[in-house]
């Protein structure tokens, strides 16, 4: 479910020592309604932050379908951001758009990717 991804993620920051915050509210969105993040993962002695948007989808359909507008809404965002997904509904087309983004990763290479970013 989208609420396990979301706790797999925070899970897996607070493991690496990363303070984590969930459902950030951030601006607006171009209709009027509030822009929310996922998950905000802080590095304080860096200083550095990150968003994460958690994806999941069970079988195929309609979270597939707004992976693009989650992927264009992030460049708005004050911070990097980040698309986690997982579940066997993600096509194998889907999967490596995502990828080729720049900005998505499955939950499994999460902690890698984390190491990198946060140098640790």
């Amino acid at each position: 479910s989208w609420q396990g991804v979301t706790a797999a993620c925070a899970e897996i920051a607070r493991n690496l020592g990363l303070d984590v915050e969930t459902e950030v509210y951030v601006g607006r969105r171009i209709w009027g309604a509030r822009r929310r993040i996922d998950i905000v993962v802080t590095d304080r002695v860096q200083r550095r932050s990150l968003g994460i948007e958690a994806k999941y989808q069970k079988s195929t359909g309609s979270a597939e379908e707004k992976i693009p507008a989650t992927i264009e809404d992030i460049r708005s965002w004050p911070i990097r951001g980040l698309v986690v997904f997982w579940g066997a509904g993600f096509t194998d087309n889907m999967r490596g758009f995502l990828v080729s983004t720049g900005v998505a990763v499955e939950l499994e290479d999460l902690e890698d990717w984390l190491r990198l970013y946060f140098a640790l």
